[in-house]
């Protein structure tokens, strides 16, 4: 055939087929998940299913391999799978039409090496003499550059077209924008083509290129055939072939040169495209950019951060947990303490060790309206998907809150796991790409971004080497655990040199020695010098309190070169004891 390139400059568009999976499980009555295997138990129906849409117009497949990773099969299977879904499109395609080697999202697992699971599986596909990749329903750019560069190494004639797959608000389950997803992969010169395939039918589609503006060379665009609907524990999509044909045209006619269709698209949906495209070159639809340019004026006054800026002030953030229950009398009574003792933020905790509590953000705009108090809300990672996040930062952006802490939060007891399930789409760091992206294209005042930094880590190297990627994916500083040994002190001075964004040191007071001994072994993250606990021997209430208060003060004198704030934890919501801390150490930078 023709060079994939020429074609598509001749012709003006490239159609490629529909869903394998969601048609071959209609076909079969069986669960899409199967539809790999089946290149093994049924080679004839996959082959059936590529001549079907071959015999409607389409000139691309792509191979029968999109979960074929060993993520999901044992290595031997999955070998196998990729061989015989190669050589069964070959087959279908006859030299009469382009076949593209498929690759779908790989996750990220702390076992996993990503680009190497990569590499496995495009070395096997170039070594049947793939010239043709598709890397669909991405993501994320991690590792994109890496491996189109591979292939392109092997092969500099090779064709690789990646295509994401996002919400039609814009995000991917990633957390990231899809225009700078496509904008930068257009711009990498190892990628041929971007686009977007799944998630959306043609119509979101249509919105999400506006949403993107132009992009610079081949544009993809595969939709799925509208709304999926589930009906007796099976999906469906109901999408006319003829509104799908319709999109297609339209999307054509802003500059998708490559169309095709994902999941529910059959035969049927892919005959109409190809008579909807096929009519000639389409009038050119100009079709701008939507994205809304924040005005400075718009960006709300934050003291707090403005506090942490200035070289002659350190101020102090106070945590406070949330209300086990309904009544928050005792709680507000607490933070009005915190206020008037000279507390300049109030944090609340996101349901500590993974326990339900009265939610910190509520909470936060409780405290935010009735004191006139500036508030951050911990927000984890572990009991909101993706569209509840945004949600909440939408609605905490229109209250007037200005910083978040985003933490990766406690595992669920393994007591409760059968009663409470953990969502976490996100870890730490993409949530705070996400966060970042928000406030690049969304919000109407960004948020300041807050981050965990765990000074008592015993191999610190990769807590700081993980602090680095979270101020790359926009994290503007750091919460440390608490200071209370020379090794944690260490570690907070080697963070100042390597991290650029706002330190606010930890001070936990220590107001007993069992609580200490407690801690220790208990809380994970946090560690007290033995020196510390010995001290407490014997110690009445009184004489704990006061010693809290010596020894904190006498650490946060210690970090002071180091740290921009201080991030004070209230112990058992003795809130009288934190005003003590506060006053000592003030009095201490005064002398």
């Amino acid at each position: 055939m023709k060079e994939i390139r020429s074609y598509i400059k001749d012709k003006g568009v490239l159609l490629f087929d529909g869903g394998m999976g969601t048609f071959y499980a209609a076909r079969n009555r069986t669960s899409h998940r199967d539809c790999e295997w089946a290149n093994l138990s049924a080679p004839g129906e996959i082959e059936a299913i590529h001549r079907a849409y071959l015999e409607v117009g389409c000139r691309a497949i792509k191979t029968n391999t999109y979960g074929a990773n060993r993520q999901n099969f044992p290595a031997s299977d999955c070998a196998a799978i990729i061989r015989e879904g190669w050589l069964i499109a070959r087959r279908a395609a006859a030299g009469e039409a382009y076949v593209f080697a498929d690759i779908g999202p790989i996750d990220a697992r702390d076992d996993t090496d990503l680009l190497e699971e990569y590499h496995t599986i495009v070395d096997q596909f170039l070594s049947l003499g793939a010239r043709h990749f598709l890397f669909e329903t991405i993501a994320t750019d991690l590792y994109l550059h890496e491996i189109a560069k591979h292939i392109k190494d092997a092969d500099p004639d090779a064709f690789v077209l990646v295509s994401f797959a996002a919400q039609p608000d814009g995000f991917t389950r990633d957390g990231r924008l899809i225009g700078e997803l496509c904008r930068g992969a257009a711009a990498d010169a190892y990628i041929d083509a971007v686009g977007l395939n799944c998630v959306s039918g043609g119509r979101q589609m249509v919105e999400l290129m506006n949403k993107i503006g132009p992009v610079e060379g081949l544009f993809s665009v595969m939709p799925n055939a509208g709304y999926p609907t589930v009906r007796g524990n099976r999906t469906y999509y109901d999408g006319d072939p003829g509104y799908f044909a319709a999109q297609m045209a339209e999307l054509h006619a802003r500059g998708a040169q490559i169309l095709g269709g994902c999941c529910g698209t059959t035969p049927e949906h892919i005959a109409a495209a190809a008579r909807a495209v096929s009519s000639g070159a389409p009038v050119r639809i100009d079709y701008p950019a939507q994205r809304r340019e924040r005005e400075s004026a718009a960006l709300r006054q934050d003291p707090f951060w403005d506090a942490l800026c200035d070289p002659a002030r350190k101020p102090f953030a106070v945590e406070l947990d949330p209300p086990e229950g309904a009544d928050v009398a005792g709680f507000m009574a607490g933070a009005r303490e915190l206020r008037d003792g000279g507390a300049d933020m109030i944090t609340v905790a996101d349901c500590p060790i993974a326990r339900a509590r009265m939610d910190s953000s509520l909470m936060v705009c409780k405290i935010k309206r009735e004191l006139g108090m500036n508030v951050m809300p911990h927000m984890t990672c572990r009991d909101r998907n993706l569209n509840a996040t945004q949600a909440l930062l939408l609605g905490l952006c229109a209250e007037g809150v200005g910083n978040v802490l985003l933490v990766t939060g406690d595992p669920v007891p393994a007591a409760s796991r059968d009663e409470v399930k953990s969502v976490y789409n996100f870890n730490s760091r993409k949530l705070i790409k996400f966060v970042d992206s928000m406030n690049k294209a969304v919000l109407p005042a960004p948020f300041h971004i807050f981050a965990a930094l765990n000074v008592n880590a015993r191999n610190f190297a990769i807590q700081l080497d993980l602090a680095q990627k979270k101020e790359e994916n926009g994290a503007d500083g750091f919460l440390t655990q608490p200071v209370l040994t020379d090794e944690a002190l260490e570690n907070l001075r080697l963070a100042r040199r390597t991290l650029k964004g706002k330190l606010l040191g930890g001070v936990m007071p220590i107001v007993s020695q069992r609580n200490a001994q407690f801690i220790n072994s208990e809380i994970a993250g946090i560690r007290v010098d033995e020196k510390i606990i010995a001290l407490y021997e014997g110690a009445d209430r009184a004489k704990g309190e006061e010693l809290a208060v010596e020894i904190s003060a006498t650490m946060a004198r210690r970090m002071a070169p180091y740290v921009d704030g201080y991030f004070l934890i209230t112990p058992f919501a003795r809130t009288g004891l934190m005003v003590r801390i506060m006053e000592q150490i003030r009095r201490d930078a005064r002398e």
